[in-house]
């Protein structure tokens, strides 16, 4: 298996699309640790010169007043930066509204500076989006635990004491002060560090929604759109329909996101040097500066190779066979969708091949999993020399395809 993995590492095939300029900077360009063994003069110069400070100020803003200045163009960004899919039911957005009608404290808002009074939301979004939906008459109050004679009213059929009362209320923001970080890395690793610090109380985030919020670009943008293309989402058994796409947790917390980063990123896996979860943070950290011609080169390859497992797969794509009941598995595999993925992408040039021997392609798939251990292809180990092992075993197979 050595020699395979070798092989993994140095083998290059020229239609491997050509990785993108941006990606040949990839593990070059990711923040730097800071070094552990310093002398207190090391230390004190460091905290002097402000590294690791948080600069921040805090506001507070009576309600209408709040939810009119997002009206304001480029003054809050709610959707790019920090976004997770909206997971409030319109109950505990009504619990909202009714703990400002009844005066009970609500946690401050945290917004990022990003340029002089032009902010993006770090933690808040769901709090601010429902002010701004409840004053925008886009849901009713329901379920109100004290005020259940205000349940079906919007804002503007509230009584007019009510309504008066709830625009008196008001709302507090921390912000993170752009003077905070002097360059791009220290910008992203302040972000990393104080939405993680946020992510510890409330609704734990997945990590892809925290990549989704510290790296928003156009790459970001490009995982969004890979995600909801038709063929991508019928293999993940993800409805189209958004909003019943909502009672699904893989789409809820961005389980498609990271199947289709894990793809762009595995590419280059032979780079991996400490957790997969922290390779994917740098994969993205690096694809934030990804231009334009990079994103639609990346698009291209991902529609090819998607297109290419439907053909061969079908309804079996990223099914795992399970030798014992010798029957396909009823949902997709995270784990096995990389092998796939990866191994389609490194034989892109015999695509022709791979769809006329379609039932050799299934017939070998099937006596992979039944010549290895359980769990070789779905990711159950997953230390490099795994990861590498599945995606070599996978690819090797396609490439015997004659």
């Amino acid at each position: 298996m050595t020699a395979r993995l070798l092989a993994y590492s140095h083998q290059q095939h020229d239609h491997m699309h050509a990785f993108t300029d941006i990606e040949s900077s990839f593990a070059e360009n990711v923040p730097e640790p800071v070094a552990l063994t310093q002398t207190d003069a090391e230390i004190n110069e460091r905290y002097v010169k402000g590294e690791g400070r948080i600069l921040i100020e805090t506001n507070r803003e009576r309600l209408s007043v709040f939810v009119e200045s997002l009206r304001k163009p480029d003054y809050i960004e709610l959707k790019p930066f920090y976004q997770r899919r909206e997971r409030w039911t319109n109950d505990r957005k009504s619990s909202l509204i009714e703990s400002f009608i009844m005066n009970i404290p609500v946690p401050p808002v945290f917004l990022y500076e990003k340029e002089f009074n032009q902010y993006e939301v770090m933690d808040g979004q769901q709090r601010i989006s429902t002010l701004r939906d409840f004053y925008d008459d886009r849901f009713a109050l329901e379920k109100l635990e004290y005020w259940p004679e205000l349940d079906g009213k919007s804002y503007s059929t509230l009584p007019d004491k009510i309504r008066a009362g709830i625009d008196r209320r008001s709302l507090s923001s921390i912000v993170l002060l752009k003077e905070s970080a002097t360059d791009d890395k220290e910008v992203s690793l302040i972000r990393r560090v104080v939405f993680d610090r946020l992510n510890r109380g409330g609704i734990r985030l997945e990590r892809q929604e925290i990549r989704n919020a510290l790296f928003a670009s156009t790459f970001n943008d490009l995982l969004h759109r890979l995600a909801d293309l038709e063929l991508f989402k019928k293999a993940w058994r993800i409805p189209t329909d958004k909003d019943a796409a909502k009672n699904s947790t893989f789409y809820q917390k961005m389980g498609d996101l990271e199947v289709v980063l894990r793809f762009f990123a595995l590419r280059h896996a032979e780079k991996i040097e400490g957790p997969l979860q922290q390779f994917l943070d740098d994969y993205m950290f690096t694809m934030q500066k990804a231009s334009s011609a990079d994103v639609d080169m990346l698009e291209k390859q991902f529609h090819d190779v998607l297109t290419l497992g439907h053909e061969i797969f079908r309804e079996k794509l990223f099914r795992v066979w399970d030798a014992d009941s010798g029957k396909w598995s009823a949902l997709p595999n995270k784990g096995f969708s990389d092998c796939v993925l990866t191994g389609l992408a490194w034989n892109l040039d015999k695509a022709s091949t791979l769809i006329d021997k379609r039932d050799f392609v299934i017939e070998a798939t099937q006596k992979l999993f039944q010549n290895y251990e359980p769990g070789t292809f779905t990711g159950r180990k997953s230390t490099k020399q795994d990861l590498l092992e599945r995606l070599t075993l996978f690819r090797s197979m396609l490439e015997g395809v004659q």
